[in-house]
């Protein structure tokens, strides 16, 4: 029997972890909303009137909230794994994954990049439909792997998650096994010697440092976000782990917070410090790396606290199963809302909390009217269909 067939079947899952991942998905609004206001992002739509505090407040989503989302997602794929086997853990990830990749790349991500051509230049006039065809010119680029197709106007745009995500599914389903016959070694170790939990610390600054932090990634190497991946697959749910991390928690944290505030002079001072091949450079985009780590094990350490297990409630629950779906809608309807208020003689603070508010309200409403009320819509937004109804006796 091997090492994967000996788990148990089911494991109770983190709720706090999957509270964590839908208020990183809504917090997403929050933040690129904020985009609008920044002086130094290239969002598809800018205000004129910006403020440097949006750049300083986006550091500190930046440097957790995505490999946070990588984290809890490798976390799923175990408990995935466990149900199915990893033969049809890949079937299902190219359906659930895929298949909303596929649709929101035809024909959600062509209005982000057309309005942005509109609002940086008013004599644009282009309809819509003509653009399409322009957006889906693409030639293959297999150096970007995984970002395979490549054309003047296409892009993936926020569904760069779901492309990693599925990549990473897929390159995990033929090694889930012999990580899972790694883990019980691993946890052992972790059992005696806690700061051990610290070594993928170096991974990820090395990454960071030496393959560049990308600015269209939320601030990470693409390869970064597959380490914290794996961390969640193979050790997050591990009792030892556990355990190590909730003892570490307060120190890593700690330490997060001055590393973090330790990358504030290169982020300030280096006209690209995402890609720079200076010292200076180097060593900032490390620090980078592991002062998110350090945030990363101090935000698992700090929620996971021994409790009585409570059923989620039934928002909590409703909004688990959006979370795909939401992030899929999200981006598109952002910028729609921000074309439209750009520009209102408004202070930034009414214009942001018009775009936020608005774009809460639509990306809700289209997924309560719209994607979830049937079968096509719930699958080509990744959703499950509903279950069978049982007749009444």
């Amino acid at each position: 029997m091997s090492a994967q067939t000996q788990l148990p079947a089911t494991a109770p899952r983190r709720g706090e972890l999957d509270t964590l991942r839908v208020l990183v998905v809504l917090g997403l609004v929050f933040f690129h909303s904020s985009l609008v206001f920044s002086p130094d992002d290239d969002f598809y739509v800018k205000n004129t009137q910006t403020t440097e505090a949006v750049t300083v407040l986006a550091g500190f989503g930046v440097v957790w909230a995505m490999p946070m989302l990588f984290l809890v997602a490798g976390l799923g794929s175990r408990h995935s794994i466990r149900r199915r086997g990893s033969a049809s853990f890949a079937r299902e990830r190219l359906l659930r994954l895929g298949v909303p990749l596929v649709f929101g790349t035809l024909f959600l991500c062509p209005l982000p990049q057309w309005l942005r051509l509109r609002a940086a230049d008013p004599g644009y006039d282009e309809s819509y439909w003509r653009f399409w065809p322009r957006f889906l010119t693409v030639h293959l680029d297999a150096a970007d792997f995984p970002f395979i197709l490549a054309g003047e106007h296409f892009e993936t745009g926020h569904l760069w998650f779901v492309v990693l995500l599925l990549t990473f599914s897929l390159l995990l389903a033929p090694v889930a096994a012999p990580l899972a016959a790694r883990a019980e070694a691993v946890g052992q170790t972790v059992e005696r010697r806690p700061a051990l939990l610290l070594l993928p610390l170096l991974l990820v600054a090395v990454i960071n440092a030496f393959l560049g932090m990308e600015e269209g990634f939320a601030g990470w190497n693409r390869w970064a976000y597959l380490v914290f991946f794996v961390f969640g697959h193979t050790l997050a749910d591990d009792a030892r782990v556990r355990a190590a991390l909730r003892r570490l928690a307060v120190p890593v944290g700690v330490a997060g917070l001055v590393l973090f505030a330790g990358t504030a002079p290169g982020f300030v001072s280096l006209d690209d410090p995402f890609t720079d091949g200076s010292p200076f450079a180097l060593v900032t985009r490390a620090v980078f790396g592991a002062a998110g780590w350090c945030w990363v094990m101090a935000i698992l350490g700090l929620l996971d606290r021994p409790r009585e297990a409570r059923a989620p409630s039934r928002a909590m629950v409703y909004l688990g199963i959006a979370a795909l779906p939401l992030y899929v809608l999200h981006q598109p309807v952002v910028v729609a809302l921000a074309y439209g208020v750009v520009g209102r003689p408004a202070p930034i603070v009414v214009e942001y909390a018009v775009i936020v508010t608005g774009s809460l309200v639509v990306i809700l409403a289209l997924y309560e009217g719209v994607v979830r009320r049937t079968r096509l819509t719930r699958f080509l937004f990744g959703m499950r269909p509903d279950p069978p109804v049982t007749p009444s006796r």
